[in-house]
């Protein structure tokens, strides 16, 4: 009776977090976020009135236009997610271009909230991520035009472009609101700042290197 009790228990644990581990499907056809709204709720924008919803809750209109790359990078997204496009809350999808100066990059980053899928439109990109601890095993590969890679759900990666003229990809997301954290800005820009003692020790540096890399973030 014990093993028995032991197995269900096990069981519905499993069944439970099998559940936990997936968004739930819709339960109408479009939730288009209404961002007036006061209502707070645990995941996703609250849903304005669906006999409201028009054509412009689901369409942006300029991804054709190059991102801004005049910056110390090199690189610039253009996003495409449910801030831009209300009609996305809950589908659990967005874009993003990315426009890239020559040899310029999108720094180490993570999406919390998202795997992204990258196609290449123009030109030739290094990329790749790092896997968790401990391994930290860099898996990279350089793409050109067509070429498609996938960085996994919170996994730093990052896109360099290698040629000498510009360069463009597209990438999907399986998030409306994927979120972004710049692992550069994250460590030396935060607001209020991380301890030098701190940074030191980890990156096993001076605290006047730490100083100097969190003056310009």
């Amino acid at each position: 009776m014990a093993n028995q009790i032991l197995l269900l228990t096990t069981f519905l644990a499993m069944t439970c977090s099998l559940v936990i581990a997936f968004e739930p499907s819709p339960l109408q056809d479009f939730c288009v976020a209404d961002s007036t709204s006061s209502v707070t709720i645990v995941n996703g924008l609250p849903c304005l009135d669906s006999k409201l919803a028009t054509a412009e809750h689901f369409f942006f209109s300029g991804l054709h236009i190059p991102g801004n790359t005049s910056n110390p990078v090199g690189g610039k997204v253009t996003p495409v997610n449910v801030a831009q496009i209300p009609g996305l809350n809950t589908l659990g999808i967005s874009l993003a271009r990315i426009d890239y100066a020559p040899m310029g990059v999108i720094p180490p980053h993570t999406h919390p909230r998202a795997t992204e899928i990258l196609t290449v439109l123009k030109g030739k990109l290094n990329v790749g991520f790092v896997t968790s601890n401990p391994e930290n095993k860099l898996i990279s590969k350089v793409l050109k035009k067509g070429d498609v890679f996938v960085f996994p759900v919170g996994l730093v990666h990052y896109q360099q472009n290698l040629g000498s003229g510009t360069a463009i990809s597209l990438s999907s997301l399986s998030s409306q609101n994927p979120g972004v954290n710049t692992i550069a800005n994250v460590v030396f820009g935060s607001n209020p700042a991380i301890s030098e003692d701190v940074l030191a020790k980890s990156f096993q540096v001076e605290q006047s290197v730490i100083r100097d890399l969190q003056a310009k973030f």
